[in-house]
């Protein structure tokens, strides 16, 4: 994650909780606590935030009222300008693996954004809780869109419930489609509390999962555990997926699939 991504992470921590440490930074975005350092140094000289010993405190009296509420993740817009042709690729791939008539789950993210292109002749039922995914499948595609309830994250494009009895207690699907921050030996992985809930709650209501990730996201990134390996059933890659990863997945039982960004096309690795 580059400095400017790292601020805006940090920022929002600052917007939602006032007083960010260097652990926690740490946590959502996998820098050196060296870095993090430097990045709170520059935030406090050009007057955006408060250096105190081994953290640094917000300088706005709305903190805990912000107007925009925010997630300590990169943005989607950020997030979309990385990695486009790989997550095209893992994209198709995915929406391949769908049959007309399912229901499935499809998980806010940049890389599960572009199944949208690709679904656009399909007809199946999904719920998503990304609303530019949303928007795309209304306008373009003869799917059956639905959205869970819950709050706006303007940055991150997603919709978020902190309720556990929402509407989707009554969704069923066959698979859900999801994305992460970083997949490791734990399992799948998060950097926000909020985000790693609602998967979670999410993950609850398919019977199967399909991860998607490029192959940047095997580096260590976040800290919170969506689900173990042994809950993925399917996940898709690029050809820069690290081959420690590969095998490491292999041995866990999942079922790799790696695709040529190049040619969109796929290659099981199984």
């Amino acid at each position: 994650m580059h400095e400017r991504e790292r601020w805006q992470v940090i920022q929002g921590m600052l917007r939602t909780k006032g007083l960010v440490q260097v652990s926690d930074v740490g946590a959502a975005t996998g820098a050196s606590a060296a870095s993090i350092r430097r990045d709170f140094a520059k935030l406090a000289d050009l007057g955006l935030a408060r250096r105190i010993h081994g953290a640094l405190e917000s300088i706005d009296n709305t903190v805990n009222q912000p107007e925009t509420p925010s997630l300590a993740t990169r943005s989607f817009d950020v997030s979309q300008t990385h990695n486009i042709a790989a997550k095209r690729a893992i994209a198709k791939a995915a929406v391949d693996l769908c049959k007309d008539g399912e229901a499935i789950i499809i998980n806010g993210g940049t890389t599960t954004f572009h199944m949208g292109e690709f679904l656009r002749d399909r007809k199946l039922k999904i719920l998503t809780n990304s609303y530019p995914l949303a928007e795309t499948l209304i306008h373009d595609s003869k799917c059956r869109v639905a959205l869970p309830g819950g709050e706006v994250y303007r940055e991150q494009k997603l919709i978020v419930s902190p309720f556990d009895d929402d509407a989707i207690q009554h969704y069923s699907a066959s698979h859900m489609f999801m994305s992460a921050v970083s997949v490791g030996p734990l399992g799948v992985v998060e950097g926000d509390p909020l985000i790693a809930r609602a998967e979670t709650k999410l993950l609850k209501r398919a019977e199967k999962l399909c991860v998607m990730v490029d192959g940047s996201k095997f580096a260590n990134r976040g800290s919170l555990v969506v689900c173990p390996l042994s809950r993925v059933d399917i996940l898709i890659t690029d050809e820069s997926a690290p081959d420690a990863s590969l095998e490491m997945l292999r041995i866990a039982g999942v079922n790799v699939v790696i695709v040529k960004k190049e040619f969109v096309q796929v290659t099981s690795a199984a």
